[in-house]
């Protein structure tokens, strides 16, 4: 199954989507896990990632597409993906459509995970990150330990200011990728992404039939 997993920034697609790879069988790809790691193992698109990246400019589409194209061609892909946060717009969703289609695939259906504004601003604004070991905390609901509370820091994307903006460039942006994957004939899940992430996740297998 080629999944897409829908919702604004904070939805909770990362989670649900690693607790999926479990059920389906698939990798969770996530074009910013990627881009990181092929930018660390200096692959030949991590390279002209970085440059363009250091030159202070946006990673092109075709840069994306390429890191999808190979995470595909892994044999762990074989039988489908869960696709976390890419597409954001509808022209990448042409191009990962086209994609999947010389492999003999589709997307076999959309999850969107809706999940109210303030709940987002809230669940993001609140996380707290350990710079040595790269785990997030929040301030609220998983509190890092006292020995560690002093190191961590909140990311400048997490601040409340900043994750308002991605919320509005998400409607602009990606939002509209529901109504496209509907006209297009793929099942659209909406589920109600706020609950505790068991409940969601619980909801998210039946209506996948698993």
């Amino acid at each position: 199954m080629d999944l897409i997993l829908l919702g604004a920034p904070g939805a909770g697609k990362g989670t649900q989507g690693a607790l999926l790879t479990k059920t389906l069988g698939a990798p969770k790809i996530a074009t910013g896990d990627m881009l990181r790691d092929a930018v660390r193992q200096g692959t030949p698109l991590g390279l002209q990632a970085k440059a363009v990246m250091d030159a202070g400019q946006l990673v092109s589409d075709d840069i994306v597409l390429g890191l999808v194209r190979e995470r595909l061609s892994r044999p762990d892909a074989a039988a489908g993906a869960i696709f976390d946060g890419y597409p954001r717009n509808v022209a990448q969703a042409a191009s990962l459509d086209a994609l999947l289609a010389e492999l003999g695939r589709r997307i076999d259906a959309v999850v969107y995970l809706d999940v109210h504004d303030d709940a987002i601003v809230e669940r993001m604004s609140g996380r707290r990150t350990d710079p040595e070991t790269g785990t997030v905390y929040h301030v609220v609901h998983n509190p890092a330990p006292d020995e560690i509370a002093a190191r961590c820091v909140q990311r400048a994307d997490d601040a409340e200011a900043t994750v308002r903006e991605r919320l509005e460039v998400y409607r602009r942006s990606t939002a509209p990728l529901v109504e496209h994957y509907r006209q297009a004939g793929v099942p659209v899940h909406t589920l109600d992404g706020g609950r505790p992430i068991d409940e969601v996740q619980a909801d998210l297998r039946r209506a996948l039939g698993r």
